[in-house]
């Protein structure tokens, strides 16, 4: 079971929940212990001011994870984590990508669920296996390659 919490803080048009929640599970489907995370949606002022707080880059991104950091042994609860996206940036990205807005969306809320799993695309090889991950989900919702013409 997925318990999701959606904190929309931006003004911006977003999908609905019943989307976000439809990606999260998808992206989440491997795990099969229950999941708990939060989405946070945000705009450029909020996200750049994180970015900057957490990775030292001083720009708004288009998502952010925090996976949750406690050891088992001291909570007994499927917190994975937080996802932190910029409306703005989702909007700008697709179009200059031309990609359709849905397909975006979900791209990111899989990449940061993914992230809140521990996948990660440091090395090659670790780009490969998640970024394979997530062509073959979006395949599943009809959406195209998002890392076609990456090249």
């Amino acid at each position: 079971m997925l318990e999701l919490d959606l904190q929309n803080a931006s003004s911006a048009a977003s999908p609905s929940e019943a989307q976000f929640r439809q990606w999260c599970e998808l992206a989440l489907r491997q795990r099969t212990a229950d999941s708990e995370l939060t989405i946070r949606l945000v705009d450029e002022a909020e996200a750049r001011e994180l970015n900057h707080t957490y990775r030292q880059k001083d720009y708004a991104t288009n998502v952010l994870s925090f996976p949750a950091d406690v050891p088992d042994e001291l909570l007994d609860i499927p917190l994975l984590g937080d996802l932190v996206i910029c409306v703005q940036v989702v909007a700008r990205e697709a179009a200059e990508q031309g990609k359709s807005l849905e397909a975006h969306w979900a791209h990111l809320v899989i990449h940061g669920c993914l992230h809140l799993l521990g996948y990660d695309h440091i090395d090659d090889d670790e780009a490969v296996e998640m970024e394979t991950l997530e062509q073959q989900l979006l395949a599943e919702l009809g959406h195209p390659d998002p890392y076609a013409g990456d090249e």
